[in-house]
């Protein structure tokens, strides 16, 4: 047993993307043609004209038009309105198989174990969360080591057991999320220093919580933040201020892996 679901998006409480409907604008924009998009599909011609005039009824812009004339007699095709819908739509439905693929993982249907699904919505201490994605899996007989690539393009590396690689189901190209907790960030000014931590991320403090005890510091690295907590006492011996260039420092066994 499985868990699956359809994708519907609605306007004014009324179906206006449907997956059937989804499949007639990409043999549109495929043919040029309703008539050889509606057997490709397949619709009626008559059906998958409805189709299209619903969706433009709907839509305070239109999806489909007819074209008249030119060398090929004219033909049906996408605006740039259905274009960048249609785009739209693949992602969310790449988004919704991601999510179903971790309902089916994390959940036992046949045992009626479902506690486990409250693991998604589950909200995270961890107080840096930084997008990446997989570029190198490197397996060992116990852990994994992770790398992935930031929007910056600066790399993280992460050392997970096996275990977890098979739970999340990674892969290379995966997107995923690295969590970090502050504690685990350490700061330096030497940004020569020779270190043993697997990941330096050299950014700019962008600001600077200064409480009586400890003290928050968040560091821009090329669009990423990074926030470490400190000592106040260690943040003025480095003496710490926004605009110094620092390094962010973080073990690699530090670094968790969501998705």
């Amino acid at each position: 047993m499985s868990i699956s679901s359809n994708l519907t998006l609605e306007l004014f409480n009324k179906p206006f993307l449907l997956e059937k409907r989804i499949d007639l604008l990409i043999a549109i924009k495929k043919t040029g043609s309703i008539n050889k998009a509606s057997k490709e599909v397949p619709l009626s011609y008559k059906a998958a004209w409805e189709a299209v005039e619903d969706m433009n009824n709907l839509s305070q812009t239109p999806i489909v038009i007819r074209e008249t004339g030119g060398k090929d007699g004219g033909g049906t095709r996408l605006t740039e309105y259905g274009e960048n819908l249609l785009k739209t739509y693949i992602i969310l439905k790449e988004e919704q198989n991601k999510f179903l693929e971790n309902l089916n993982r994390i959940t036992d249907i046949n045992s009626g174990t479902l506690k486990t699904i409250r693991r998604l919505s589950m909200q995270i201490s961890a107080r840096n969360q930084i997008i990446g994605k997989i570029i190198d899996i490197n397996l060992g007989s116990v852990n994994a080591q992770i790398t992935l690539e930031l929007k910056s393009g600066k790399q993280l590396v992460s050392i997970i057991t096996l275990s977890s690689v098979d739970n999340l189901g990674l892969n290379l190209n995966d997107e995923v999320i690295a969590l970090i907790k502050s504690s685990n960030v350490l700061i330096s000014t030497d940004t020569d220093l020779k270190i043993s931590a697997r990941n330096t991320l050299r950014g700019k403090i962008e600001n600077i919580n200064k409480g009586d005890v400890n003290s928050e510091v968040t560091i821009d690295v090329d669009g990423d933040k990074v926030v470490t907590v400190l000592t106040t006492s260690s943040l003025e011996n480095l003496n710490l201020k926004v605009g110094l260039e620092v390094d962010a420092i973080i073990k690699a066994s530090d670094i968790m892996i969501g998705r």
